[in-house]
C-alpha cells in the first residue's frame, strides 16, 4: 500500500497549480501518489496536468464545478494510501514536511489519527513583514492553547485558538477520512475545523511546531455569507459550544472578533462595530483588526469620510441641543 495520497483539489489555478504538485513531489519520502482533482476547470489546468511525465501524479476530473469539498471527498475515495494529506492549489509545502508528521505519528501510539502543523502566510512587500513583525511581538503576551490531543483540542478548535488548516497541513489515515465521511459538502466556510472536530471522535491528532506550509492570502466571500455560515457552523455544535463556554472559553465572543474584521475590512465600520463591542480581542488580534479598519478605509474613504462626518455633526447638535435646554430652564 502506498504511505500517503497527496489530495490537491483545483478549479481555474493553472498559474500556481505546478508550484502545489511539485512541492509534493519533492518531499523526502518517496512512497507518495499525488491525486489532483481538476474540479471543472475552464483554464489551462489540463495543459498542466498533461505536461507531467510522472506516474505518481493521478489527474481526476469532475466535468463541471462542484466545490472544493466535494473534489477533496472525490480525492479520498480514489486515494490509495495508507494516510490522506491535503494541499491546496495555491499553497506549498516545505520538503520535510510529511517526513516529520509520519515521524510524530510513529513516536505514539495507535489512538493517534493524525497530524498537522503551522503555517506561514507569503505576505510580501513592506507592509506584509510590518504586520508579521507586530503580529510575532503581540502574540508574546497570549497564553498558549493546548495543540495536541482529542477531546482538549474541541474548545481551543472552536474558540479559534488553534487552526489546524486540514486544507493544507492535515495528514490523516485515510479510514478514518472515509469513517467520518470526508468533508461536509453542504459548508461553504469552516469545513477545515469542522472536518477536524470529526475526525477527532476517532483519536488524537498530534501537532508539529514548524511552519511547514506556505499559505497565499486569498480573497474572502462578502462579511454577511460570512456570518451565515459562522452562524451555521456554530449551531452544528452548540452543545459543545455551551459546555466549553461554561469551562471559560470564549467562543462566541471570538467568533464575533472574526465577523467585526469582515465589516471593517469591507468598510462597513458601523457593522464592524457592533460585532466587535462583545468580541474576545486579546493583543495578538490587534494587528489584524487595525489591517482590517485600514483596508476598510482605503476601499471605501468617501464613505468613510461621510459616515464621521454625519457623526461629529449629530454628536454637536445633540450638545448644541442639550445646551440650549440648560439656558432655557
Amino acid at each position: 500500500m502506498t504511505r500517503v495520497s497527496v489530495i490537491i483539489p483545483t478549479y481555474n489555478r493553472a498559474s500556481t497549480l505546478v508550484r502545489a504538485i511539485d512541492s509534493a513531489l519533492e518531499q523526502t519520502i518517496d512512497d507518495l501518489e499525488v491525486v489532483v482533482v481538476d474540479d471543472g476547470s475552464t483554464d489551462d489546468t489540463a495543459s498542466v496536468l498533461a505536461a507531467y511525465d510522472e506516474p505518481r501524479v493521478r489527474p481526476v476530473v469532475h466535468a463541471t464545478n462542484r466545490g472544493a469539498n466535494v473534489a477533496r471527498n472525490t480525492g479520498i475515495d480514489h486515494a490509495r494510501g495508507e494516510y490522506v494529506a491535503f494541499l491546496d492549489s495555491d499553497d506549498e509545502w516545505h520538503p520535510a514536511k510529511l517526513e516529520r508528521q509520519l515521524a510524530a505519528l510513529e513516536a505514539r501510539s495507535g489512538d493517534w489519527v493524525g497530524a498537522y502543523c503551522d503555517t506561514a502566510y507569503d505576505l510580501s512587500g513592506p507592509s506584509g513583514g510590518l504586520r508579521s513583525a507586530a503580529a510575532a511581538v503581540l502574540a508574546r503576551g497570549d497564553e498558549e492553547p493546548t495543540r495536541n490531543g482529542d477531546e482538549e483540542l474541541v474548545g481551543e478548535i472552536l474558540a479559534d485558538n488553534v487552526q489546524p488548516g486540514a486544507g493544507s497541513t492535515l495528514l490523516v489515515r485515510t479510514d478514518v477520512a472515509r469513517e467520518v465521511g470526508g468533508f461536509d459538502e453542504r459548508l461553504d466556510r469552516f469545513q477545515d475545523p469542522e472536518f477536524c472536530l470529526r475526525v477527532l471522535e476517532e483519536g488524537k491528532l498530534a501537532y508539529v511546531d514548524e511552519k511547514l506550509v506556505v499559505r497565499e492570502e486569498t480573497g474572502h466571500p462578502p462579511a454577511d455569507v460570512v456570518r451565515e455560515a459562522d452562524e451555521q457552523y456554530l449551531s452544528m455544535y452548540a452543545d459543545e459550544v455551551d459546555r466549553f463556554e461554561a469551562a471559560g472559553y470564549r467562543i462566541r465572543a471570538t467568533h464575533r472578533l472574526l465577523l467585526a474584521k469582515r465589516y471593517f475590512a469591507e468598510g462597513r465600520l458601523l457593522r464592524g462595530a457592533w460585532h466587535v463591542r462583545n468580541a474576545s480581542v486579546s493583543p495578538r488580534h490587534v494587528p489584524g483588526v487595525c489591517w482590517a479598519v485600514g483596508t476598510g478605509i482605503r476601499r471605501r474613504p468617501v464613505a468613510i469620510v461621510a459616515l464621521a462626518v454625519t457623526l461629529f455633526v449629530a454628536t454637536a447638535l445633540g450638545r448644541y441641543s442639550i445646551a440650549r435646554r440648560v439656558l432655557t430652564e
